[in-house]
């Protein structure tokens, strides 16, 4: 888990499971097929999809993830290459399917500040360190530092998920 650059795709507090992956897509049920759907009802990032490209980050304020719960919404950024989401929080439930299928979620707090504030934005150069937490936009230089990814978090990542990680630590009786 090294540091990794890409664009920044920023978007604000309050985004919701239907903004990231739309209800109307939850019969997909191969996550490949899912990242032509993200962001697709989101105003102004119709054209998520098509352009993001493989280690571009997706950047957010408070409460990512908030709504329903639906393992697309992970899914469909996991595929797209996206490595992680950074936000200042994201809800409960989208942290938990994050973890549970291994796709790491760094908080970062200030950011939903600095996005208001213009302190980074959409085609920003980033360098994220999720070791440490370090967040660099290249494009500005202004850091930001966020919780690294934690020791267990990072085991579920190698294992594929939680469910592959319990399956190679359960001990038998």
């Amino acid at each position: 888990m090294s540091s990794k650059k890409g664009r920044a795709w920023v978007f604000d507090d309050n985004v919701d499971t239907d903004l990231i992956y739309h209800n109307k897509y939850l019969a997909e049920s191969d996550p490949k097929n899912m990242p032509q759907y993200a962001f697709e009802y989101y105003p102004g990032k119709e054209n998520f999809a098509k352009e993001v490209k493989p280690g571009d980050f997706v950047v957010a304020g408070k409460n990512f993830g908030c709504g329903s719960s639906r393992e697309h919404a992970v899914y469909c950024l996991e595929y797209a290459g996206v490595p992680c989401v950074l936000a200042e929080t994201c809800s409960r439930i989208y942290y938990r399917n994050a973890v549970n299928n291994g796709y790491p979620v760094l908080f970062v707090k200030g950011l939903s500040d600095a996005i208001h504030k213009g302190e980074i934005k959409d085609g920003d150069m980033l360098s994220v360190d999720m070791e440490n937490g370090l967040i660099r936009d290249e494009t500005n230089g202004k850091e930001f530092r966020g919780d690294a990814v934690s020791y267990l978090e990072k085991e579920i990542m190698k294992a594929g998920g939680l469910f592959n990680y319990v399956k190679a630590h359960r001990t038998e009786k």
